[in-house]
């Protein structure tokens, strides 16, 4: 990572609605009574700092411009569906990590990208409990990575290449899936695990400090798209097991299996085809 003095105009509200919604979140984290949670109908939960991170970040978002929607997770159908039309949206996960949130790891973000043509081009992901922030803008005339930290300093970011050895593999404290500790498994001395929650993973591979993180679980777009910008922009590449880049604002919002890797030119096939032949 190398210093950087500014960011690019077009993050600072972003980074700064991102900053209203994470205090809306510590609002609940820190506070002297226990977050309320409801459950969803896929059983996942869903708080009261989420609902608070949704609306601060969808009136936030509207205010820079009412033409272009909102997508966020927990947002209505109705919502949903004027994104799905629009060229241009913003894709919001309020929460990102929302278990690690009631376990109080501290692993939770606020995501938002902005999305053109299926992809985004703009990305933020905010740690809460830290200040961390990450972000970066991947348009046809403009492309970087940053990261802020919470004494001030903005740094630039880029992936690590050639990769570390062993290979540094980002995945879930808690649900890895079966294909990630099989690679743990069998590939001791060639991959190592790091462990984060939510999107930090994809964040630990835009900064260099993981070189690889698989997914084959069920993920959303909202999970991933602020992150997918940011590893992209910081020289790595995020795409399904086919190869080919994510796609967003398809219903219903599911991702398929996918990888996100700092060096573009590792042959991250040869851990998926070796364990599954296995």
């Amino acid at each position: 990572m190398n210093p950087r003095t500014a960011l690019p105009d077009a993050l600072d509200p972003v980074v700064a609605i991102c900053r209203d919604a994470a205090a809306a979140i510590l609002d609940v984290y820190d506070g002297s009574e226990p977050a309320a949670v409801d459950w969803k109908a896929d059983r996942s939960p869903v708080t009261n700092a989420d609902r608070a991170a949704h609306g601060v970040l969808s009136a936030g978002l509207r205010s820079l411009g009412p033409d272009v929607p909102v997508l966020s997770e927990e947002g209505t159908e109705a919502e949903w569906d004027a994104a799905a039309r629009a060229s241009v949206f913003w894709l919001v996960d309020p929460l990102d990590g929302t278990k690690e949130f009631l376990k109080r790891t501290g692993d939770f973000t606020v995501n938002v990208a902005r999305v053109e043509a299926g992809r985004p081009v703009l990305g933020v992901v905010l740690q809460p409990v830290t200040g961390q922030i990450w972000a970066a803008v991947a348009g046809s005339h403009q492309r970087g990575a940053w990261r802020l930290d919470p004494d001030g300093g903005v740094r630039s970011l880029a992936t690590r290449v050639p990769p570390a050895s062993p290979l540094r593999l980002a995945a879930s404290r808690d649900h890895a899936g079966p294909l990630v500790e099989a690679i743990d498994r069998d590939h001791p001395d060639t991959v190592t695990l790091t462990r984060a929650g939510s999107s930090l993973k994809f964040c630990r591979v835009a900064e260099g400090a993981a070189d690889l993180y698989i997914r084959d679980g069920r993920t959303m777009e909202w999970d991933t798209a602020a992150a997918d910008c940011i590893v992209e922009a910081a020289g790595g590449r995020v795409c399904s097991f086919a190869g080919d880049p994510l796609c967003y604002g398809r219903a219903p919002y599911a991702n398929p299996s996918f990888v996100a890797v700092g060096d573009r030119s590792l042959n991250w096939r040869r851990f998926i085809s070796s364990t599954s032949d296995g």
